[in-house]
């Protein structure tokens, strides 16, 4: 299924004159993907490092690269009509100059100008050599333009292009479309509402080397702490091991085992407004773990004693107080009645099932098939749908339900 997250969504793509412009290409691609509209809008120095042939190519639109017309050689409201076209204007890479002029309130070129014109969101990503980035001049330049609104993306420190090492490169090709999707697709359904999200499996160790676990990948999760930052939340992810990475803005919380999750949700437990139990926790943990490898003796089996570990949602419902709870059930056979009894028992207001034996469903896929039970005895049967799509109807109820509405 193609996820058209930024479906029909418009942005503008400026290009300045630095090195990291090639990786402006790849965002161009993913902002296609996720099936946006990209209008790329590229100074002169840029064209000294990527033709524009490129990004019309990636864009499948023209390129804007000055203020003449490209027929007339006359000047033209060019500027003005992409100015308005878009939804959201990004900069990347940013260099030092434009940065500046910028900042200094100049337009003489179609990009400088065409920021000018724009009477939506900014969002500024600086790539340079470490000493222009930390250079006072720079720096101040940057908070006139945070004072004034504009989004930055900081900079990452890594090799730079003239071999060193440093603050400098430019961000993340994901942590901008974290930026882009977070302006396109925020509201304020939850601001100032305190969100816990878990995630992912848990490990219980059965000796130095092995792990008792489940096939978790935690994309649920993390798609539930996205979308519940989109929606204005301040959110904190506890999170099982995964190889995902989490949203900017997202506190993540690392652990490995049950006991460590339960740890880390009662931590936190007087900060929270809602928590949304998704993470796949053990329901068992070997009773003893050997302090060294378990050795294969022969033909013989081996016996593993098992304990209960702690049920987190149980905790969490019998401490509700104003709180609201959102749990997650993975069933195989009778999920209903299994997640209205689950509901009941752990004082849950929302529950969501899924049977991973359903197609679309289950482990390490991008889509889920979900139920969806409330407290007064209401289901909700969703199609198959890319899991944060799930996640933005689930945090919609979940707006809607603490706001008593």
């Amino acid at each position: 299924m193609p996820d058209d997250l930024l479906g029909g969504k418009r942005v503008l793509l400026g290009v300045t004159g630095g090195i990291a412009a090639y990786k402006a290409c790849e965002l161009v691609r993913e902002l296609r993907k996720l099936g946006a509209e990209v209008q790329v809008v590229m100074t002169p120095a840029a064209k000294q490092f990527v033709a524009p042939l490129t990004f019309e190519a990636l864009s499948e639109r023209p390129v804007l690269t000055d203020l003449f017309h490209p027929e007339t050689g006359s000047r033209a409201t060019v500027h003005i009509d992409a100015a308005r076209w878009a939804q959201v204007v990004v900069v990347a890479p940013a260099t030092y100059d434009f940065v500046g002029k910028m900042a200094a309130g100049l337009a003489d070129d179609a990009l400088s100008t065409l920021v000018a014109a724009a009477n939506v969101p900014v969002i500024l990503c600086p790539a340079m050599n470490k000493e222009m980035y930390v250079n006072p001049a720079f720096q101040a330049n940057l908070r006139t333009l945070r004072d004034r609104g504009v989004l930055v993306v900081d900079p990452e420190s890594g090799e730079l292009a003239c071999g060193e090492e440093g603050i400098g490169r430019l961000a993340s090709k994901e942590r901008i479309l974290d930026a882009v999707k977070r302006v396109l697709l925020g509201h304020d359904a939850l601001k100032g509402v305190r969100v816990l999200v878990t995630a992912g499996p848990t490990e219980e160790p059965l000796d130095p080397v092995r792990v008792l676990t489940n096939r978790s990948s935690g994309k649920m999760g993390y798609a539930l702490a996205e979308a519940a930052l989109w929606a204005g939340a301040d959110v904190t992810l506890v999170t099982g091991r995964t190889q995902l990475r989490s949203a900017d803005g997202v506190e993540r919380v690392e652990v490995r085992t049950s006991a460590e999750m339960a740890e880390a949700v009662r931590r936190r437990w007087e900060d929270v407004d809602v928590l949304i139990m998704a993470a796949a926790v053990s329901d068992y943990r070997p009773r003893r773990t050997a302090d060294q490898k378990i050795k294969k003796k022969g033909d013989q089996g081996l016996v593993l004693e098992l304990e209960q570990t702690e049920d987190i949602l149980g905790w969490a419902g019998e401490h509700k107080g104003e709180r609201t709870l959102v749990g997650f059930a993975v069933e195989t056979e009778n999920e209903l009645a299994n997640g209205r009894q689950k509901l009941q028992s752990k004082n849950l207001d929302l529950i969501v099932i899924n049977n991973p034996r359903h197609e679309g469903a289950g482990f390490d896929v991008d889509t889920n098939r979900v139920f969806l039970l409330d407290r007064d005895g209401r289901v909700d049967a969703w199609p198959v749908l890319p899991k944060i799509e799930v996640a933005r109807r689930l945090v919609a109820r979940v707006a809607a339900l603490h706001r008593g509405q």
